[in-house]
């Protein structure tokens, strides 16, 4: 997160903020007694995202939403908690996931639970615990989502003998295969670079990083089920059965491209990056559920993800929420979504069929990637994030660098995670039991 947005979350928090008290912010809603026109100011960074707005406007003439497009991330949350400071923010707006805690302790997400009505049956539980904060509340209604898979190159573990791993022992083992078979080539790397890949790796093995009990948070970054991934992967490191590369590399992207990577957990949205950085595999990738940690189990976790929020100071709040929940399950809106913006629908609905009938065209020779990927979204574990996520991932990127520079175990790593996120936190004004 950008220094501008960290001191405006330091101002904010100096009372020692109540995520209740934020929840319950939001002004009176006074859009009936006015009797008049609705306007409704929307931020957001989807592309085309002012075509499916313009469907609602359509059809809604007493509500109308002008959107402003936005850029992504700690870009716009300075913005909204700028202009939320300023006493003018938009009614509604785009916010990640992990992004979402820290503009609802600034008190510029507004709790709009009285509003959703049945809106939670419309999400798989794991996501809709994102906008609750473990909490009652209902802090936005998601968008989009971000399920971890496995994809792996078809053509090549044929052409090796390799079966796909269906548990984490297996794909230990599957490592070492690959370098024996051919040792040009490695089954996959292991990323310093990109902690929310790891925050879904650790989600999926029942970590929880982050948790909330009135005004007091809890931090373990560093519980027993993050240390066992991190143990898991520095042991590939440390044998050689991995590479240790970066992701989103030009050597990473070349490493796709040729085979030297023939496999990448990630998530739903890989296609989009693997036509983009591996053009020549397209047709040669396949996906599958992740690994499991114990054999029969049907897990994972979400790398990624957003949903639409409505400003805790927003005079409309009631229409704001009316249309943040059709812009993300309205079969019409949600195609739209999907078509103009490219988004994977966190609506359950729209998560095959429709406008995902196909697979994305880089998977042509998996004519069911939507269907599996539907099955695996349902098995998400459920997340609450904290509001300095930023620092959490900063240090993670510092400190599982050195430890691979200094070849030193990865559980070490989190220590230091840990350390620094309970630190900024305390120094921030929150309360950490």
């Amino acid at each position: 997160m950008k220094r501008t947005t960290r001191a405006l979350l330091a101002t904010a928090a100096a009372g020692s903020l109540l995520l209740a008290a934020a929840g319950c912010s939001g002004s009176d809603d006074d859009s009936s007694a006015s009797g008049g026109k609705v306007e409704l100011t929307f931020w957001s960074w989807v592309p085309g995202i002012d075509k499916v707005v313009n469907q609602w406007n359509t059809a809604h003439p007493d509500i109308h939403v002008t959107v402003s497009k936005q850029a992504q991330g700690d870009e716009e949350v300075t913005k909204v908690l700028t202009a939320n400071k300023a006493g003018n923010p938009p009614d509604l707006f785009q916010a990640e996931y992990q992004a979402l805690p820290t503009l609802v302790s600034n008190s510029a997400a507004g709790d709009i639970s009285k509003y959703t009505g049945d809106a939670k049956s419309k999400f798989a539980p794991g996501v809709w615990s994102t906008i609750t904060l473990g909490t009652d509340a209902v802090y936005a209604i998601p968008q989009d989502s971000g399920p971890m898979m496995l994809y792996y190159r078809q053509d090549v573990f044929a052409q090796l003998g390799l079966k796909v791993p269906t548990t984490w022992d297996e794909f230990a083992q599957t490592a070492k295969q690959v370098r024996q078979k051919d040792p040009k080539r490695y089954l996959t790397t292991f990323s310093s670079g990109d902690p929310g890949w790891f925050a879904g790796l650790a989600q999926q093995a029942g970590a929880k990083w982050f948790g909330i009990s009135g005004d007091t948070w809890s931090v373990h970054v560093d519980d027993s089920a993050t240390k066992k991934v991190a143990d898991f992967w520095g042991g590939l490191v440390a044998s050689g059965d991995i590479d240790k590369q970066p992701m989103y590399t030009p050597e990473w992207n070349k490493a796709l491209n040729d085979g030297t990577l023939i496999a990448w957990p990630s998530a739903v949205w890989g296609p989009g990056v693997l036509s983009g950085n591996a053009p020549d595999t397209a047709g040669k990738w396949a996906i599958a559920e992740l690994p499991q940690w114990s054999a029969g189990e049907h897990k994972t976790g979400s790398w990624g993800g957003s949903s639409t929020a409505v400003a805790a100071k927003s005079k409309h709040q009631k229409e704001a929420a009316e249309f943040a929940i059709w812009l993300n399950t309205d079969t019409a809106a949600v195609t739209g979504l999907i078509t103009e913006g490219g988004i994977y629908p966190a609506a359950t609905a729209a998560q095959s069929g429709g406008a995902l009938a196909k697979p994305p065209a880089f998977f042509s020779n998996q004519p069911e990637f939507y269907t599996l990927a539907q099955t695996i979204a349902g098995t998400a574990a459920g997340v609450t994030w904290g509001p300095n996520v930023n620092v959490t991932y900063a240090t993670y990127k510092d400190a599982f660098g050195k430890a691979i520079t200094d070849k030193t175990p990865f559980p070490g790593a989190l220590t230091a995670m840990q350390q620094s996120t309970v630190d900024d936190l305390k120094k921030n004004g929150f309360k950490v039991g």
